[in-house]
This record gives C-alpha cells, sequence and structure tokens, in this order.
C-alpha cells in the first residue's frame, strides 16, 4: 500500500547543514500526515517533526526546534526535513514516517505511524 524511502543523510561537520528527503509510493486515495523521527543508538525513537497532510499543522520536537524545518510537496509525494546548525548529538538514524489515521494534525507519538522508511544515518562529526 504505502513505501517510503529516505535519502540526504551523511557525514557533517558540527555546526553545518543537511536536508533530508523522503519518497513516498502511495498507492491509496487516503490523506495522511507525515513525520521524521530519530534513533541514535540504545534510544527510543525521537519525535523530530511532524506536518499534516494540507501543510498547515506542524510540530517540531524541543530538541531540534528552530534548527530544522519541515515541509512537503504532495504533487511530487515528498518529505524534505532541512537541517541546520547541526550537533554531534544530532547523530542518529533518521526515519521518515507516514500515519493515514489522522490528517490535520501530527502526531507526536511514534505509534501512531503504520508506515516507515528503512532509514537514513546523519553522523555530525566534532
Amino acid at each position: 500500500q504505502v513505501q517510503l524511502l529516505e535519502s540526504g543523510g551523511g557525514v557533517v561537520q558540527a555546526g553545518g547543514s543537511l536536508r533530508l528527503s523522503c519518497v513516498a509510493d502511495v498507492r491509496t486515495s487516503s490523506y495522511y500526515s507525515m513525520a521524521w523521527f530519530r534513533q541514535a543508538q540504545e534510544n527510543e525513537r525521537e519525535f523530530i517533526a511532524g506536518i499534516s497532510w494540507r501543510g498547515n499543522a506542524i510540530h517540531y520536537g524541543d530538541s531540534v526546534k528552530d534548527r530544522v524545518t519541515i515541509t512537503r510537496d504532495n504533487a511530487k509525494k515528498t518529505l524534505s526535513l532541512q537541517m541546520n546548525s547541526l550537533r554531534p548529538e544530532d547523530t542518529a538514524v533518521y526515519y521518515c514516517a507516514a500515519d493515514f489515521s489522522r490528517w490535520d494534525l501530527p502526531a507526536r507519538r511514534d505509534d501512531e505511524y503504520g508506515y516507515w522508511g528503512r532509514g537514513t544515518q546523519v553522523t555530525v562529526s566534532s
């Protein structure tokens, strides 16, 4: 029904920037919210940013607010995350997720999202 594929991860020096992308292969006509999560080694998945179907409702995690911007292009079926002023503690695998149960308000809980990409590694060196 849905497949998600992240890209854009890599190694960047502290203070630098990265732009992550997610392409959605969607064969249903349902509306859906989308989000970015990350998971560092031995840690729980952490909410980074979420965006509603229309893009009018956006949430950011406290650890990254003012440093990241989430956007989506429904015509192209893409989701993006611009990350600036990166820190070593931002090192993690970043996941794209889709929630087909909610279209107007992105959730912060990872268990609200039924579809996940395989992740892209972001490493920030000091």
